[in-house]
């Protein structure tokens, strides 16, 4: 099965992109440096950092994997969580290919890249007080391994795509056999849950069931003249990826669909975090014009949206990953009295059981600036007890919504009074 991009091609579209893409790191440059500038980061990498500047803990070297599997360790990341990228996506493109992928691991505060016979492991973590930072480690072995905080070159592809701030991405392209992207019209295609399953992970390694539906992984567009025809021939359900790439010196033989589906939702709603943060302070800093408040209103509204799953595109089949990630991710999380979690999955029709961001319990949600979050608060609240009828709400049942509101009331303890003081 061969499938055809609707656009010429036109190298046109991917000058204009660069350039797009150039404007936006130009024009957030020097809020940038500020961050980098500002007093020291608390996130995962630079917290493990410290860390090892006292002398507390240390990165064993390991043959085979080097420090990876001691970083994983000290990040608190699991190797199940490994989701395989093989386009060029990467400022390690040379070395990335269908034949020799990149891994990605993540929990829901840092994520770490190894590229095969690369010179440096990638990481971002999440800030809680200044969104994301970007690392590199080198991979050889060192008395004193040390990780570099980049800048701005790495916001030439992280930011354009969260408005100008720097954001994760997990992007859907169309490869061709050495893995370089095809571009038509747009830099890279983001996706998330939003995305309907037909149009995701172009360029991404899947493994795992989905029935009849069917996803752009595991394929390349094989003949140069015919840049955007992709061949899906034996892409789909796969189990192993046995006979694509020599896996011996990767952590784990997969590519998880559901850790491929939790990092997308991750990736959006880590970005709506972020940019309604930058979003304020730039507010604050010009004043708050009716302007800027509609405008800052406009994202909330996006971001409730997002966090309720109200436009998550549905699945037509039952989907199940082939690593232990779905059994592991759930136990990372607090449940209620009923013993319900966010982190659920549901995996039938959609990604989780209970339709709300399990990243409300991240430390990044809970330092929102205090006026957004309590924004955020009472419109989760006027949804979920029926409040707000609106149309763009009707996805959601009754069922879900107590559900949303009981698990809430049990297990997050900063909520306004008002929660407490009401009964559904």
């Amino acid at each position: 099965m061969r499938t055809h991009a609707r656009r010429p091609v036109m190298m046109l579209f991917a000058v204009s992109a660069f350039l797009a893409v150039a404007v936006a790191v130009a024009r957030d440059q020097r809020v940038l440096a500020q961050t980098a500038a500002g007093p020291p980061s608390n996130d995962p990498v630079a917290l493990l950092a410290r860390q090892m500047e006292r002398g507390e803990t240390s990165l064993e070297f390991r043959p085979g994997s080097g420090y990876l599997r001691s970083l994983l360790d000290r990040l608190d990341v699991n190797v199940d969580s490994q989701v395989l990228v093989f386009s060029k996506t990467s400022f390690q493109q040379a070395l990335i290919s269908p034949r020799a992928p990149r891994a990605i691991f993540f929990n829901d505060k840092v994520a770490v890249g190894s590229v095969q016979n690369g010179d440096v492991f990638e990481l971002v973590a999440v800030d809680p007080d200044r969104g994301l930072n970007f690392y590199t480690l080198s991979v050889r072995q060192s008395d004193t391994p040390q990780f570099q905080r980049r800048g701005v070159e790495c916001a030439f592809c992280h930011a354009p795509g969260n408005h100008g701030v720097p954001g994760l991405v997990v992007a859907s392209v169309i490869p061709n056999a050495e893995g370089l992207p095809f571009f038509s019209g747009t830099f890279f295609n983001t996706t998330d849950h939003r995305t309907p399953f037909e149009q995701r992970w172009g360029g991404w390694y899947v493994t795992g069931a989905h029935g009849s539906q069917t996803h752009l992984g595991n394929a390349v567009a094989p003949d140069l003249d015919r840049p955007a025809d992709l061949d899906q021939s034996g892409t789909q359900n796969l189990a192993t990826l046995a006979g694509r790439f020599d896996a011996t010196n990767y952590l784990a033989p997969t590519s998880d669909l559901v850790a491929l589906m939790t990092l997308e939702h991750q990736a959006g709603m880590t970005n709506y975090m972020t940019r309604i943060a930058w979003q304020f302070e730039r507010a604050q800093r010009f004043a708050m014009t009716d302007s800027a408040a509609r405008s800052l209103d406009e994202v909330i509204d996006e971001m409730v949206r997002y966090m309720l799953f109200v436009d998550e595109a549905p699945l037509r089949e039952a989907v199940n990953g082939v690593s232990t990630f779905a059994k592991t991710f759930p136990q990372r999380g607090p449940r209620d009295r009923q013993g319900r979690s966010l982190r659920d999955f549901d995996l039938q029709t959609r990604l989780f059981r209970y339709p709300l961001s399990y990243l409300v319990y991240s430390e990044a949600f809970d330092r929102l600036p205090a006026g957004i979050r309590r924004r955020v608060y009472q419109r989760l609240f006027d949804v979920v007890t029926g409040v707000d009828t609106s149309k763009q709400f009707l996805s959601l049942s009754a069922a879900d919504r107590r559900a949303v509101f009981e698990i809430l009331l049990d297990t997050k303890r900063d909520l306004p009074d008002y929660w407490r003081s009401t009964t559904q």
